[in-house]
This record gives structure tokens, C-alpha cells and sequence, in this order.
């Protein structure tokens, strides 16, 4: 049974990758019925492109394959290293941080907004990164997993990129801004009041 869930570019292509993490209600099933497990394992799927997924949970190693009976899953990169990691809360037992590893060549960047107008979190924003031909969208949510609170950062893998073209943001005030030409591979704080207005 699925519980947190989550998208995020854990190897910084540029395509959104999935986690999600399992595990049965009754602890007592398997006595009744061998084949419903109460603790599985994790599901990795890795976005190819072009809405196609391909299953790398084996490859995910003993963090992924091990079964648990698990619940909520955050995501937020624990280590600030550029990639993507992911605790996950186990029944019955301490929860589990899985760090993020892979070594490539891709760039990254991520996104710290601090309101001023709007909410300090920045909680509703909508934030658009162009690089090259790519556009990618994501906000800034309250709750984003099962019983779970991700890093309000965000994260948007570049791929080859290492620059973003321009960075637009919508505020939850409804001011809109743009800043443009942003090096890749840094963590950036953006204050509400900062950019190009649009």
C-alpha cells in the first residue's frame, strides 16, 4: 500500500524522477494472508523523458530494496550538496534518510524565497526557470507527502545547462519579477522586492 510519495530530479536532468514509499495498515496480515506483506520495499522511478519512467529501485540500493512499513516521506537536500535526498518516517522503528550519491555532470539550482509583502515562506509562489529551450515550473507548498513537510526550497536540475536563462516568480502577493541570467550549481535567497517587476 503507498503512502509518501513524491517528484523530484534526484539526478538533476532536468525531468522530474518519483519516490514513493509503502507499507501495509495491519501489522498481523501476513498471518492471515502470506501474500499481502506489512513492510515493502520503496519504489524509485526515474523520468526519462517524454512521460516514460523506468523502475531504478534495485539500483537504489539497501535504502530502496529493504521493506519497512513506511509513511510519510519528505524531500530536501539534507547535505546541501546539490542533489536531492529524502527521509522517510518507519512504523515501529527510527525513519530513514536516504542520501542522494549520484555523481554526474549535470547542474543544478536552487531556489530559497524569502516575502516580504507575501508570506516570509513564501508559501503559494509560483516560480518558472527557463534555461536553453526548457521551462520548468514549481511552487512553493505547506505540505507535500503523506503527514510530511519537504524543504521549501526548490530544486530545478539543469542538465548540461550551466546557467539559467531568466527566473520568474509570482508572489503570493501578486507581484511578478524577473531575475535573468543566474549561474548554475548555488543556492540562491530571493527576496520578494529584488527582481526585474514583469
Amino acid at each position: 500500500m503507498g503512502w509518501g510519495a513524491g517528484f523530484a530530479d534526484f539526478d538533476n536532468d532536468g525531468h522530474m524522477d518519483l519516490l514513493f514509499v509503502n507499507g501495509n495498515v495491519y501489522p498481523e496480515i501476513e498471518k492471515h494472508f502470506a501474500d499481502y506483506k506489512h513492510k515493502n520495499p520503496r519504489m524509485l522511478l526515474r523520468n526519462t523523458g517524454g512521460g516514460a519512467f523506468v523502475d531504478m529501485s534495485e539500483r537504489g540500493g539497501s535504502g530502496i530494496v529493504t521493506p519497512h512499513s513506511s509513511r510519510g516521506c519528505a524531500f530536501g537536500d539534507f547535505d546541501n550538496d546539490g542533489d536531492v535526498d529524502a527521509v522517510v518516517m518507519n512504523m515501529n522503528e527510527p525513519p530513514s534518510l536516504l542520501r542522494n550519491d549520484v555523481k554526474n555532470s549535470n547542474h543544478w539550482l536552487k531556489l530559497k524565497l524569502v516575502g516580504t509583502k507575501s508570506n516570509r515562506s513564501a508559501i503559494g509562489a509560483r516560480v518558472i526557470v527557463r534555461a536553453g529551450e526548457w521551462r520548468q515550473r514549481q511552487d512553493v507548498f505547506s505540505q507535500s507527502s503523506f503527514y510530511s513537510q519537504s524543504d521549501l526550497r526548490l530544486h530545478f536540475g539543469l542538465g548540461a545547462r550551466e546557467k539559467a536563462d531568466a527566473i520568474e516568480i509570482r508572489w503570493p502577493s501578486g507581484l511578478a519579477e524577473r531575475h535573468r541570467d543566474i549561474k548554475a550549481d548555488q543556492i540562491l535567497t530571493l527576496k520578494e522586492g529584488s527582481g526585474e517587476t514583469l
